[in-house]
């Protein structure tokens, strides 16, 4: 089995964090956001991942290197395709078409989830949603009374299901996929604003009698902005506090930590409160602070401040009050 990561998007909207990274290395609880999204998925299929194929902009040598590591992590081979013009999500896809063959996940790298289901490979598909309050903001779908989806309905204005789709699917015959794929591009077939969309694709698959089921997440957490990835580290530190020891990593002196939290090989906090879930990147240090819900990446120094609802980078000095800071690498800041 393949899975197939589309990530080329620039991350405007979790800006400044991605101007000097891209959004699915941000990391989320010390691991990159697409890291733990490929092992979670690893973890819900039964069969091994052959490969894991990443769609990327012109990221670097350094970001490649990453992104073919976190594939071996998963005793899995890496690969890297390329996106040179964003038109879309099927567009997107089909830059892997090498890699499209046989059992195949799509996953875009944008969202997080928590499954208690294992992945039934014998279907033809499987599409992956989460049950919302409010379906007209979402992709959803229509299902049969056989449970089986009948059609793709993208921000329906009138209920029609409270499944929506969360971006992660499955596909028994990959190579079925880039067929259809192709033929979008072949024949022009868009969505409104010019962009060639999946959806298009898995209707035209479920017109010529492609049986496509559902599994429901049991949470889906999305990682589009600072508030959104802000939220999504607490919940993870939550899934994951029972297997992780936040202070066994840190020199603490005159310190309170709150579980959950994560800390980096080298932190160091002093005559501080830090917590609950605060992510602290490797060798970043915490002097007379409060902090609660906020990430902080590597290498930075936070004196005299309190922080929550925020999210500070790389190599930052930072002093003062906040409650929805977000603040880019490399910074300076201090306020009144």
């Amino acid at each position: 089995m393949k899975i197939i990561v589309p990530m080329a998007g620039m991350g405007k909207r979790m800006r400044p964090h991605t101007l000097t990274v891209p959004k699915p290395l941000i990391p989320i609880a010390g691991k990159p956001i697409v890291k733990r999204l490929v092992e979670d998925i690893a973890k819900v299929c039964d069969e091994k991942i052959d490969e894991v194929a990443f769609i990327i902009g012109d990221f670097g040598d350094e970001v490649e290197q990453t992104l073919i590591g976190i594939a071996e992590t998963i005793g899995a081979k890496g690969s890297i395709c390329y996106q040179r013009e964003a038109l879309g999500t099927a567009h997107a896809i089909l830059c892997a078409q090498d890699y499209l063959e046989g059992k195949v996940v799509v996953a875009f790298a944008d969202t997080l989830f928590k499954a208690n289901f294992k992945l039934d490979d014998s279907q033809d598909g499987i599409i992956w949603t989460s049950k919302v309050d409010d379906p007209s903001a979402f992709g959803v779908v229509k299902l049969g009374e056989n449970g089986t989806v009948e059609a793709f309905v993208e921000k329906p204005e009138q209920f029609i299901s409270d499944q929506a789709i969360i971006g992660i699917y499955y596909f028994k015959d990959g190579e079925y996929l880039r067929t259809e794929l192709q033929y979008l591009i072949d024949n022009d077939v868009r969505i409104k604003g010019g962009e060639f969309g999946l959806t298009d694709a898995l209707e035209n698959m479920n017109n010529k009698g492609i049986s496509f089921s559902i599994e429901t997440v049991s949470e889906w957490l999305d990682c589009g902005n600072k508030n959104a990835t802000v939220y999504t580290n607490q919940r993870v530190l939550e899934f994951i506090k029972d297997e992780n020891s936040s202070s066994s990593n840190a020199a603490l002196n005159n310190s309170q930590i709150i579980e959950p939290c994560y800390f980096g090989e080298g932190v160091v906090v002093e005559n501080s409160t830090v917590g609950p879930h605060v992510s602290l990147g490797a060798g970043t240090e915490i002097f007379g602070s409060k902090i609660e819900n906020t990430i902080i990446q590597s290498n930075s120094v936070i004196t005299d401040s309190e922080l929550s609802n925020s999210m500070i980078g790389n190599f930052v000095s930072f002093t003062g009050k906040s409650s929805d800071a977000s603040i880019g690498d490399y910074s300076q800041m201090k306020l009144n």
